[in-house]
């Protein structure tokens, strides 16, 4: 008996930033592999393009479709862990926080972890979500094996050994190559790891960047413009005892200052933008050192309830200093009012052929603005540092680049669209946003 669940047209699909909505001819809910090939094959039929959509945390157009819109949340199933390989198995529409919670009550861990956990597993690697880490890559990067359901209806099971190519490209396919099924990854035993959280000034920070990233397993920090305020963060593993922030303090800082008082400095700024760079030296402040150590991914992953739109791009990590230092000197000598942090990771060369660390090692740099307040002059001012030093956008995340720009930047992106000309030649999974940044 067939148990997808459709929804007519009139139902519209939103992102969580509030920067898409989509009107899908229908919406389905496959249980099965075999009821999701059977929606692909019926759309390719009918001339629609198809879609998967999870959690919504992109902030582009991804995702979206005019045409069968797939929700995979009933593609879930158990997580299966094999011990002897250290390896994990979830369905594309289990959530990283089930996978986690089920990976550490089992003993186990992946290596490293973006800093939420809303999104789902296909979700989260198909637009290259990642963490920071010295020598410990994306989520992406961790991955042994998936399936795909590609634009015929046929099921391709892609590892190293099994339909190599592929497994290569779609690894961080955005959608393109098909709709992921199921995911394996890499695990390891549980670890433990301590957090050092502390303010810095912003000269320190850069001055000692490059120490501060090779001293340390995993190392980030924020940024508040208008001042001279960081706030960072060093992750490494501890052998324990587990000593992890007391439950009052915890809330304190990451649900009332980190989200509600925070949500409240955002709205006030955004009614009175003239005072943005006061509210942001009293934001940059807020904050005290910090020192706790816990499961890993509660580590790596926190909070994010305050609503905002995005814009990441990942340069050569020879190209930190020089590009953070332009947009402080950016900021100051413009009339922009900006109230949100932003936020630098780091994460080592890998092999993925649109990893926006493929072939070099990478630093990430991210601007946010609170959502209703106006982004485009911001963004657009760093874009224009960002490209200037052969960066990189994150394809989930806010930027204008094409096809052009970015088949120059990626060494690796003609065998990508190969891969995608050879499994979906009529586009069954395209769109707009795809057109865009990798041709039609």
């Amino acid at each position: 008996m067939n148990s997808t669940r459709t929804t007519g047209g009139t139902t519209s699909w939103r992102n969580w930033a509030g920067t898409v909505t989509a009107h899908p001819v229908r919406t389905v809910t496959p249980a099965t592999v075999e009821e999701l090939a059977a929606q692909v094959r019926r759309a390719a039929a009918e001339g629609l393009t198809v879609k998967a959509v999870g959690t919504g945390h992109s902030f582009t157009a991804a995702a979206a479709t005019d045409g069968v819109l797939v929700r995979p949340e009933r593609l879930t199933g158990p997580v299966r862990l094999d011990r002897a390989a250290r390896t994990v198995t979830a369905g594309a529409g289990t959530p990283l926080k089930v996978l986690n919670r089920a990976l550490d009550a089992a003993g186990w861990s992946l290596t490293n972890m973006g800093d939420i956990m809303e999104q789902t597993v296909a979700g989260a690697v198909s637009t290259g979500t990642h963490g920071t880490g010295r020598s410990s890559a994306s989520v992406a990067a961790q991955i042994t094996a998936l399936d795909l359901v590609t634009a015929d209806g046929s099921l391709l099971h892609c590892s190293a050994r099994e339909n190599p190519e592929v497994f290569a490209a779609a690894r961080i396919g955005l959608g393109a190559l098909g709709v992921i099924t199921s995911v394996t990854f890499a695990v390891e035993p549980r670890f433990l790891l301590t957090a050092r959280e502390e303010p810095m000034p912003f000269d320190r920070v850069v001055g000692d960047f490059h120490q501060l990233v090779w001293g340390n397993e995993h190392f980030e920090f924020y940024w508040f413009p208008h001042t001279e305020h960081c706030n960072t963060k060093r992750n490494n593993r501890s052998p324990g005892p587990a000593d992890p922030l007391p439950r009052v303090r915890g809330w304190v800082d990451d649900e009332l200052l980190s989200n509600a008082v925070f949500q409240a400095a955002c709205s006030l700024g955004r009614a009175a933008p003239a005072a943005v760079p006061a509210i942001a030296r009293v934001a940059g402040r807020a904050l005290s050192a910090r020192v706790y150590t816990d499961t890993a991914y509660r580590v790596f992953t926190s909070p994010r309830r305050v609503r905002f739109v995005e814009m990441e791009y990942a340069l050569p990590r020879e190209a930190a200093v020089p590009a953070l230092r332009e947009l402080k000197a950016m900021v100051e000598r413009s009339d922009l009012r900006i109230g949100f942090p932003v936020e630098v990771r780091v994460a080592p060369a890998d092999d993925i052929p649109l990893s926006t660390a493929c072939g070099r090692e990478a630093v990430y740099i991210a601007v946010h603005q609170y959502r209703g307040v106006p982004y485009r002059e911001y963004f657009g001012a760093v874009e224009r540092i960002m490209t200037a030093h052969q960066g990189r956008p994150h394809w989930g995340k806010l930027h204008t680049r094409d096809a052009e720009y970015l088949s120059a930047a990626y060494p690796r992106f003609a065998e990508f669209t190969a891969v995608r000309d050879r499994l979906d030649p009529d586009r069954v999974f395209g769109n707009a946003y795809l057109g865009r940044v990798l041709g039609t």
